[in-house]
Formats: structure tokens, C-alpha cells, sequence
């Protein structure tokens, strides 16, 4: 039977702790139904005796506290709840928690943004990781040691596991469930809670903020350029003259502040602007291309599906149920 221990840190998200209890709770029920013996054995850890969660409106009691627990198969670590910096100082306790029972043999996975949690251990240092996209930003600035995964649902390395935002930890969830069990059990479980089993991507989900929380002006200007005419053919020469910055500066800094190379960036603000049209317009796929600046149809869906996941028609059909204009 494995053990596995859920956190109930301070700061957190009530229903990442409840939903995998839930679930390997489920799947033993299944098990059981089956006339076999349960798989799992599920206790909420906490180091306190009592976890107050949304705003004083929920209290939950752990079963254990940390130092109660000698051997665990699986440690799951939630998502956190707020500011992620102060999540992690209220939660510092554990983190040496997990560490030992890390190097003693355990696995750790954690639920959207617990990746910030288990990023402050250190054990993800030179590992790849996913987390919710929205903070994929914030990750990278605290974690730069932490190959973040974009878009990612899943990653497993070395006994460690992540998943992306939201409701994506579900899929790690069922991937935990046939890891553990068999597929069998993953299908029914993922046709119980009406999951999709192999999703492999939040990158349809994700909305693209522009990486600007960095302190190099002539980068954030050159941001703002592209941002402002993302319809216009221009160079990166052309940036580099306006900025009065040489090519070669000007593409080493752009991606340091960044991430992405300057054509990676622009085609990210291109492809926004055309997801907001498919969700929102009547525009056919060559309207809304012609619009962001293409004018190859092939080179359109190329990049649309590498950034989404989804072809253009394939995201119009999923978003927008408007009829399409001839």
C-alpha cells in the first residue's frame, strides 16, 4: 500500500488538498468494489494542529503532524493561495520536511503553484518543472535555476513530480493513479470526475502578459514597439537603430529580460491578438491572419499551434460557437 501524505500548509488552496484525498480515496473505494485491498493510504500533514484557509472560513485539522511522520511513499504539496513570497516564509517549516524525506527515498509532487514551495527546497535546481502560466514569470525570476516548462501539464524527474495551473493538477493526479495502479483505474477515475485523461498541455489555456517585470527600460520600450505594431513587417535591425542599440546587445538583453528571442516575442503578441479575435469576432482564419500581420497561411498555423496547441481552427471551434462570416 503507498503512503501518501497531502500538506495542509498556511496560505493554501483548499480544494488541491480535498480533491487528491477525494480521488485515492475513490480509487481504493473502486478497488475494494473489485474484492481487493486498497492502494493507498492518504494522511493530511500539517505542522500545526489546526490550518485556517479561505479568509477564517474553513479550518482543517491534519491527521499528522510533520515531525509524526517517520516513512511516506508520496508527499503531494497544494497550490498556494497568496502572495507566493509569503506563502513560502509562512510555510518554512516544511521545507526541510520534504527535503529529508526526499533524500530518504520519498516522492514529491506538487499542484500548480506548490511549485513555489518545492522550488525553495532546492531539489528542483537543474530540473524541469511546470507550474500555473500566469506565474510562469514571477517562477523564472525567484527559480532561474529551475528549467520551467512552458505550457507544460506534466514533468516527472527523479521521483519528482509537477503540474501546470489550475485544474491541470488533475492530470497529474490520474498520471499518479496509473503510475501506482494501471490505466484501468485512471480511465475510471478520470471518467468519474469527467477529466480529460491525456491532456499534455495548458498552452490553449494560457494568455500572453508580456515579460515585463524586469528593470531594462530600452527592453521594455522595445516590448512596448512590437506590442504596438505587431501588424508591420519590421526588422530586429530596424529595433536595434530606434533603440540606438547595437543587434547584438539588443538581442542578448532582450532575451535575458525576457526569455524569448525578439521574434519569439513578437510572434507571441501576433498569435494573442488573433486568439482574442477567434474568441470574439466573426473573422474567418484569413481575416484575423491578415490582421496580425501573415500573410503565409502555412507559417500562420505553424506558429498559432506551436503556442496554443491548437491549429487556428481547432481554437476558433473551441472558444467561439458565433457563426463565421463567409
Amino acid at each position: 500500500m503507498k503512503s501518501i501524505s497531502i500538506l495542509v500548509p498556511e496560505s493554501s488552496v483548499m480544494e488541491s488538498i480535498g480533491d487528491p484525498q477525494y480521488l485515492f480515496t475513490v480509487i481504493n473505494q473502486f478497488l475494494e468494489s473489485e474484492g481487493k485491498s486498497p492502494a493507498f493510504d492518504v494522511q493530511l500533514v500539517g505542522a500545526t494542529k489546526e490550518v485556517v484557509l479561505k479568509q477564517g472560513l474553513v479550518t482543517i485539522r491534519p491527521q499528522k503532524l510533520l515531525d509524526e511522520v517517520k516513512e511516506t511513499d508520496l508527499i503531494i504539496i497544494p497550490a498556494l493561495a497568496i502572495n507566493m513570497k509569503t506563502a513560502i516564509e509562512a510555510n518554512q517549516e516544511m521545507i526541510p520536511w520534504i527535503i529529508k524525506h526526499y533524500k530518504k527515498g520519498t516522492e514529491v509532487a506538487s499542484l500548480c503553484v506548490g511549485a513555489f514551495l518545492l522550488g525553495s527546497t532546492g531539489l528542483l535546481d537543474g530540473y524541469k518543472c511546470s507550474t500555473h502560466w500566469a506565474f510562469a514569470n514571477e517562477f523564472r525570476s525567484m527559480f532561474p535555476e529551475i528549467n520551467l516548462v512552458d505550457g507544460g501539464i506534466i514533468t516527472e524527474e527523479n521521483g519528482i513530480y509537477t503540474s501546470g495551473g489550475a485544474n491541470s493538477y488533475w492530470n497529474l493526479l490520474l498520471y499518479l493513479v496509473e503510475k501506482f495502479t494501471d490505466r484501468h483505474k485512471a480511465i475510471l477515475a478520470s471518467k468519474y470526475f469527467a477529466i480529460d485523461i491525456d491532456r499534455d498541455s495548458q498552452a490553449s489555456f494560457s494568455l500572453f502578459q508580456g515579460q515585463k517585470e524586469h528593470n531594462d527600460e530600452a527592453i521594455k520600450s522595445a516590448q512596448t514597439f512590437i506590442e504596438e505594431h505587431y501588424q508591420e513587417k519590421f526588422s530586429v535591425d530596424d529595433l536595434a537603430e530606434q533603440l540606438a542599440l547595437s543587434r547584438r546587445s539588443l538581442e542578448r538583453r532582450f532575451k535575458k529580460a525576457t526569455n524569448n528571442t525578439i521574434i519569439e516575442y513578437a510572434q507571441r503578441v501576433k498569435i494573442e491578438v488573433a486568439k482574442r479575435n477567434f474568441e470574439l469576432s466573426r473573422k474567418n482564419i484569413s481575416e484575423v491572419m491578415y490582421d496580425v500581420g501573415y500573410s503565409d497561411t502555412k507559417a500562420f498555423r505553424t506558429v498559432f499551434k506551436k503556442i496554443t496547441g491548437l491549429t487556428p481552427i481547432e481554437y476558433r471551434n473551441k472558444y467561439n460557437k458565433q457563426p463565421v462570416l463567409a
